[in-house]
């Protein structure tokens, strides 16, 4: 539709709305007193034979968009929208008066209208809504679009969101869906004895991940503070005050790319656990995503992306086991054994961009002086993660790229982490958390030195967070579970915009620009 058509089309709705203010009819009325929703008539009454409709004579005052209309003469139909449900309504001239029957002429496609009626069941035998009166309750002024659907309209909807809602009711069930696995997260950690807390969402330090972070000011105190990547730190100062199982279902906002798996603003559970390591946490994430699945599905399986999913069975690797068993296929590799000295890795990293070179693929970008667990961890990540399909466990994360963790007692070149992967993502991160505020001063050390080679996203020194852990905290154990792409694996969700309401997006360019 060009910009005149839309602009005729909402001339001549303002027009209506004036006929309706014309009729009596307040133009945004303070508000609309229901019996039922639409939900609530279509979940009880759509058993309902036309003869058991007559004999109970139903009462209802529901509202609801117009989203369909069929006038025929001096009787019409319409189909009213709310809450996800869907209900005709049937007015007749002599049943609403000449009033209510001008009212109903004036309608068009997105206003919102009370009814009050009796329900019954058309010659079709759809039930319906007898309508005895009706009542305006506001105008769409701009149309709603003919053709929402197609990979043309997709920054639209998103854009949108509220017509998105309107028209596409799948997308209404997402959120949906969401929210209810939100609710079982919540209820999940109860039960587990957690505590819901809050923590701060700008912070003097930006810490508890390494990424690049937001910056903001404090005009009032001339005081430069970050917006919150993670956290991590805030939660385990309160395991030091003795809160010994916390969680924050919280946002976080990283300064990175965005992508279907990426944006900027995004939803974590984050929980600690003393006297906890991070088997302990591959045991609660196990019941957990378990639990939310039957509540939010039903089942343990479902359907991502095409493929079949199911959370019965969770594997375990090492970093370098996935890496061993998912080299490239009819590509000289390494055995596991050739990668037990930490030293070797880089120049596996030497190996596989030449079969990336030779086979057409762009080589990891990653220093030849990098460390051998950036190395590593490269190499995981080129290698193995896409095809972590079904659940699984990933343990044994070089120290170098966790700045947090604690030291595998038998191999100091690796940490007690994991994470966990389905459908290719990353899901969960865990640790057993470091408790050495000696050891951590040292592994902030070594971040900062990153940080004054250039490395934006490496972490910043925080002695309020030493100092907390100088008063000594428990052995525990720490995870975060990404919300966003939970959400896009129980819906079935190709992007994690699919799953936020309102994800950013570059500003539309305007006429004068």
């Amino acid at each position: 539709m060009s910009t005149s058509e839309q602009s005729d089309l909402v001339t001549q709705r303002r027009k209506k709305l004036e006929s309706i203010v014309a009729l009596g009819f307040a133009a945004y009325p303070e508000r609309y007193d229901c019996t039922h929703s639409l939900r609530q008539i279509v979940d009880a009454y759509s058993s309902h034979t036309a003869e058991q409709l007559t004999a109970e004579r139903v009462n209802v005052r529901v509202a609801g968009r117009v989203m369909t209309i069929r006038p025929h003469g001096k009787a019409g139909f319409a189909h009213l929208q709310s809450g996800g449900a869907r209900l005709q309504i049937y007015v007749r001239l002599d049943a609403v008066g000449e009033r209510g029957f001008e009212l109903y002429k004036l309608l068009d496609l997105g206003d919102l209208v009370g009814v009050e009626g009796y329900l019954f069941r058309t010659r079709t035998g759809e039930l319906s809504v007898h309508a005895e009166r009706l009542m305006f309750l506001a105008k769409a002024l701009l149309p709603l679009p003919e053709k929402w659907h197609g990979l043309s309209d997709v920054e639209i909807r998103y854009r949108q969101r509220y017509v998105d809602l309107m028209v596409n009711p799948e997308v209404r069930d997402t959120f949906v869906k969401r929210s209810r696995m939100v609710r079982a997260i919540r209820d999940f950690m109860d039960a587990e004895g957690y505590i819901e807390v809050e923590t701060p969402m700008m912070q003097p330090l930006a810490g508890g991940a390494m990424a690049r972070p937001f910056v903001t000011h404090h005009n009032a105190l001339d005081l430069k503070l970050y917006l919150r990547v993670a956290p991590e730190l805030y939660l385990k100062r309160l395991i030091v005050g003795g809160l010994e199982r916390v969680y924050e279902i919280n946002r976080n906002f990283r300064n990175e790319g965005i992508s279907t798996q990426h944006n900027p603003e995004f939803t974590m559970l984050e929980f600690y656990q003393a006297y906890a390591d991070y088997h302990e946490m591959i045991a609660l994430t196990e019941r957990l995503l378990k639990q939310v699945a039957e509540t939010v599905n039903g089942s343990l399986g479902f359907e991502f992306a095409g493929q079949r999913i199911s959370l019965e069975r969770f594997e375990r690797l090492t970093m370098k086991e996935a890496v061993v068993r998912h080299w490239p296929e009819g590509a000289a590799g390494p055995k596991l054994e050739d990668l037990a000295d930490p030293k070797a890795i880089p120049p596996w990293v030497d190996t596989y961009n030449g079969w990336a070179r030779s086979s057409g693929r762009e080589p990891l970008e990653v220093d030849r002086k990098a460390s051998p667990g950036a190395a590593l961890q490269a190499l995981f990540e080129e290698v193995a993660e896409r095809h972590l399909v079904q659940p699984t466990f990933i343990t044994d994360f070089p120290l170098e790229v966790s700045p947090l963790s604690k030291q595998r007692p038998d191999d100091p070149n690796y940490v007690e982490r994991f994470e966990l992967y389905i459908a290719g993502m990353e899901i969960a991160n865990a640790f057993s958390e470091l408790n050495d505020p000696e050891e951590q001063r040292r592994r902030f050390q070594y971040q900062q030195m990153l940080r004054e080679k250039g490395d934006l996203t490496a972490h910043a020194i925080d002695e309020d967070y030493i100092r907390a852990l100088s008063y000594g905290l428990p052995p525990t154990g720490g995870e975060g579970i990404g919300i966003d792409r939970l959400a896009m694996l129980l819906t079935d969700s190709k992007s994690i915009r699919d799953v936020i309401l309102f994800p950013l997006l570059r500003p539309q360019p305007t006429e004068s620009s």
